[in-house]
């Protein structure tokens, strides 16, 4: 259950409608999601947000695929069954197989799994690892 209600087009103020139908032409659909209908309770955070969203994902030097599932992977680790389910289901429309799906969610167990290990023993990092 939101912690606050979902802002719906008829309750909109006028910069929250033009995010919304910048939502709707940027994505070529006429849905918007619950997540930006519970931001838009702040117009400034909403509009702030869909504009960084938009230049992160953009097309750039990865491919929207690999940033979709890097999202999912991510949202994974952070938790969040809202971006896990919503980046999952972009990710197959941007063409992840189920194969690459399940590859994916491999490379994260595992990586959680790693991660979990080496936080808890503290393991010093090797001199030839660091940038």
């Amino acid at each position: 259950m939101a912690t606050v209600p979902l802002i719906s087009d008829e309750a909109a103020s006028p910069q929250v409608l033009a995010v919304f139908n910048d939502i709707r032409a940027v994505r070529g659909t006429d849905y918007v999601n619950n997540f930006w209908r519970a931001l838009a309770h702040d117009p400034d955070l909403l509009s702030a947000t869909w504009k960084r969203l938009k230049t992160v994902m953009a097309p750039g030097a990865l491919d929207p695929l690999v940033k979709e599932m890097l999202y999912m992977a991510v949202s994974t680790a952070n938790g969040c069954e809202y971006c896990i389910h919503s980046h999952t289901a972009a990710a197959k429309a941007k063409g992840m197989s189920d194969a690459q799906y399940g590859e994916a969610l491999a490379v994260i167990g595992m990586a959680m799994q790693t991660n979990g290990l080496v936080s808890g023993l503290q393991v010093p990092v090797d001199e030839a690892f660091k940038a």
